[in-house]
């Protein structure tokens, strides 16, 4: 019975390994609160993104109005006409009667080459022809006398002949003294060098005191005729049947004008004189040419110059300054200001280009009235807002260098009034 009345005794508190893990779990609990509030407190406070200000630019507005329709090629200034003045016979430069780049006019003495040996020659041929018409002379008066006497038969048929042949034969040589003169005359001639044309002498090739000589090549001086002067230039084979129909539908030459290079200011305006009869296949052109009047010397033969050929009005033409047209790896294109001030891209085509390079003709893309980018379009992105220059000062600010916007496809649009003469060729 005391054995059975004995019991285990039951322990009534927490087991010691199940308390220290609560622990943990509320202490972890407590430090990520902390660290969270710590991060609230002190965090970076970033700044308000700030909008991007306006872009001042200057803007145009397309207009209508009346275009020349025009084709421009490359040209080159060419003489009406040229002549390299050369000696017709052999001798010695006696002097030259012109300086070097002086205006001459036709039959105006240039050179005298020594001309004594030549008068000599003419002096023979007049002693010549003296001498055979005394021999004439005296052969017609025996032939006179033997016709007398033939008709008392004092004297034989054959004697009789034989007079008339020899006054025809004395009568020849008095017909070749008379060109002997007249060889020895022009050869004389020769010996003064004159104009062949009107123009301005170039630099003198011989000095006097040398012998010339028909045969030498390069002559004596070279004349250009400068008034009225001449351009010559070629346009792609494309262009042939305007050409064409214009010279068909005006009764008057067609227009060019001649165009600087650089500045594209007109240096003169003239007529087309010649559409070549063939297109070279070789370069896919045709030769044109045109005359232009030269009294300022404006044009001078072998310059370069934009020749212009004019072939009629383009009516109601939608035109910009040339500036506005942009250049894109995707091709010519636009900033056009919405009714919000927005600059939106327009990709565009054109065609013509007026005389000094300054007006555009849009044929695709725009319409009238619309305001465009004229300049400030390097700090432009698609979307961005603009506001209008209105002073010196706020067009100062719009030049400042910036980081640019880029253009559509990652390119940098660049206003190229060249690039668009190009493409309207």
């Amino acid at each position: 019975m005391a054995a059975s009345d004995k019991s285990i005794p039951i322990s009534s508190s927490p087991h010691p390994q199940g308390g220290r893990g609560w622990l943990k779990i509320i202490a972890a609990v407590a430090l990520a609160a902390l660290v969270l509030l710590a991060w609230r407190v002190f965090r970076p406070i970033a700044p308000p993104v700030a909008s991007k200000p306006p872009v001042p630019v200057k803007t145009a507005l397309v207009s209508e109005q009346t275009m020349a329709v025009a084709r421009t090629g490359v040209g080159t200034v060419l003489p009406v006409m040229s002549v390299t003045v050369h000696t017709r016979v052999d001798g010695q430069l006696d002097h030259v009667a012109f300086r070097e780049g002086e205006e001459v006019k036709a039959g105006q003495t240039l050179a005298q080459i020594d001309a004594r040996t030549f008068a000599a020659q003419l002096d023979q041929a007049l002693a010549q022809k003296a001498r055979d018409e005394a021999a004439l002379a005296n052969a017609r008066l025996d032939l006179a006398r033997y016709e007398q006497l033939i008709k008392e038969d004092a004297t034989t048929q054959q004697t009789l002949d034989t007079q008339r042949a020899l006054v025809g034969q004395l009568a020849a040589a008095v017909q070749n003294d008379e060109a002997q003169i007249q060889l020895a005359r022009v050869n004389l001639g020769y010996t003064t060098i004159i104009a062949p044309i009107a123009g301005r002498v170039g630099a003198r090739l011989v000095d006097p005191g040398n012998i010339v000589r028909a045969a030498d090549a390069n002559g004596l001086l070279v004349i250009n005729q400068i008034d009225p002067i001449a351009v010559q230039f070629t346009l792609p084979e494309a262009a042939f049947q305007a050409i064409n129909a214009a010279q068909k539908a005006s009764a008057r030459p067609l227009t060019v004008q001649a165009l600087d290079r650089e500045t594209q200011e007109t240096l003169a305006e003239g007529h087309l004189t010649l559409l070549d009869n063939r297109i070279d296949t070789s370069t896919g052109t045709i030769l044109l040419k045109a005359q232009f009047a030269n009294g300022e010397h404006k044009l001078w033969p072998g310059q370069s110059v934009d020749a212009r050929l004019v072939l009629g009005q383009r009516e109601r033409a939608l035109t910009v300054p040339s500036g506005v047209i942009q250049r894109g790896p995707e091709g010519l294109f636009v900033y056009v200001v919405d009714s919000e001030n927005k600059a939106q891209l327009q990709a565009v085509k054109v065609d013509e280009v007026d005389s000094r390079g300054s007006l555009t003709v849009v044929t695709e893309g725009l319409s009238a009235g619309q305001r465009v980018v004229l300049d400030g379009q390097y700090r432009l992105t698609p979307g961005a807002s603009v506001v209008e220059r209105q002073s010196a000062a706020a067009e100062t600010s719009a030049n400042t260098p910036l980081t640019p916007g880029p253009s559509p496809a990652g390119g940098r649009g660049e206003g190229l009034p060249g690039a668009v003469r190009e493409a309207a060729r």
